[in-house]
């Protein structure tokens, strides 16, 4: 099954992955910090709907989001 991971350490909490996911899977949350200060997206896939399409991983400027198919 297709899924994200989000690499919490480089994420900004730029927001720019939430509305690029056509299934809402990437949220922002604001459950923790990270080391930078910020708060990072939380990827939640409890149905298994992530296709794999990437869309989030290219609209993010940072590179932390790594997708696996």
């Amino acid at each position: 099954m297709p899924r994200i991971e989000v690499i919490k350490e480089s994420c900004k909490g730029c927001q720019l992955c939430v509305p690029a996911c056509p299934h809402g899977l990437v949220l922002f949350t604001k459950t923790e910090i990270n080391q930078m200060g910020y708060y990072p997206v939380e990827y939640v896939d409890p149905e298994d709907k992530c296709t794999g399409c990437m869309l989030c991983a290219i609209i993010c400027p940072d590179v932390a989001i790594r997708v696996y198919k």
